[in-house]
């Protein structure tokens, strides 16, 4: 897959896993084990930028004697995570036309 378009797509399922609600770096690592293959080097990275750009806001709260960064949606990131979904509709469309019916059969 192209690097761009995973990072795109990366960025896409760590707002709409925070959109579900606040969570932790290994708790999202392991919401995207599912879906999309993410380790700690690439997830972290992109967390940090993410909040950077404020489609993210942490706090810091004590677990077992460490402390553990929570990671909660923005209203920046809430409309970039709207405005993926929607450009995601016009993708659709681009790759039903490219897969095309006789694809989709098998």
């Amino acid at each position: 897959m192209d690097a761009q378009i995973k990072r795109g797509l990366l960025d896409a399922c760590v707002l709409a896993i925070l959109a579900r609600g606040e969570s932790y770096g290994y708790r999202i690592q392991q919401d995207a084990e599912g879906v999309i293959d993410v380790g700690e080097s690439t997830l972290y990275p992109i967390l940090r930028r993410m909040e950077q750009q404020g489609l993210l806001a942490t706090r810091q709260q004590e677990h077992n004697g460490r402390l553990r960064k929570y990671y909660r949606i923005t209203p920046p990131g809430e409309e970039r995570l709207r405005a993926f979904r929607e450009e995601w509709r016009d993708v659709q469309k681009m790759m039903d036309y490219v897969i095309g019916e006789e694809w989709k059969k098998l």
